[in-house]
């Protein structure tokens, strides 16, 4: 009889724990963050001073990285992730698509080794827009989105200080200057499972294209 009278409940208890599983992925937090990865070409320069500064100073854990400029970055439920992404995407259509240049070397004190970004002002009108999400997080217990005002590239990241001090010396002298066109950002997500992988791409307008 008790086992007729478990078997009776077992459907009840297992819909019970299949619903709280679920309802535990929808509150699942992630990392997101924003970015506007270099064209092919430009990819190809920055991995190559990338390869040079690890043969010289023996680190950087950038060397596998795609060259990117941070836009923003935040975290949030799994149950967000559909909302924001389609908010994202309403703000870049507003954006026209725009030419970045990389105007030579400067660094973060005491780890990074970076390339400048000459025109900040695309980036700011991007991260200004993106100030309207914080509501949205805010009303879901989820802290306000970082956003990137001083937009740059790494070349070199999570240095010692000793490296750090004796690479800036040099990259402070050399010159580096190179553009690309950004017509699309890309949102990367990672979490406890998982490392940093493509969510989603939003394709920015076609702009007028600055003169050569």
């Amino acid at each position: 009889m008790l086992n007729n009278l478990l078997m009776a409940i077992l459907p009840a208890i297992m819909g019970e724990l299949n619903t709280a599983r679920r309802l535990e992925a929808l509150n699942e937090i992630s990392d997101y963050v924003l970015v506007a990865f270099a064209s092919k070409e430009l990819t190809e320069k920055v991995k190559e001073e990338k390869v040079r500064f690890a043969g010289v100073y023996g680190s950087n854990s950038s060397l596998e990285v795609r060259p990117h400029i941070i836009v923003a970055s935040y975290t949030a439920k799994e149950r967000m992730e559909e909302r924001l992404e389609k908010s994202i995407q309403n703000i870049c259509s507003l954006q026209n698509s725009f030419t970045v240049t990389l105007n030579n070397y400067s660094g973060f004190p005491p780890h990074t080794i970076y390339l400048r970004v000459q025109e900040t002002e695309p980036f700011i009108k991007l991260a200004n827009a993106l100030r309207i999400l914080d509501g949205f997080m805010e009303m879901n217990d989820c802290p306000s989105i970082q956003l990137f005002n001083k937009p740059y590239m790494t070349v070199a990241g999570q240095l010692p200080g000793s490296i750090y001090e004796e690479a800036i010396k040099e990259y402070s002298g050399m010159s580096f200057h190179e553009s690309f066109r950004v017509d699309r950002l890309s949102l990367m997500k990672c979490n406890a499972y998982t490392s940093y992988r493509l969510v989603n791409t939003f394709i920015l307008p076609q702009g007028v294209s600055a003169p050569e």
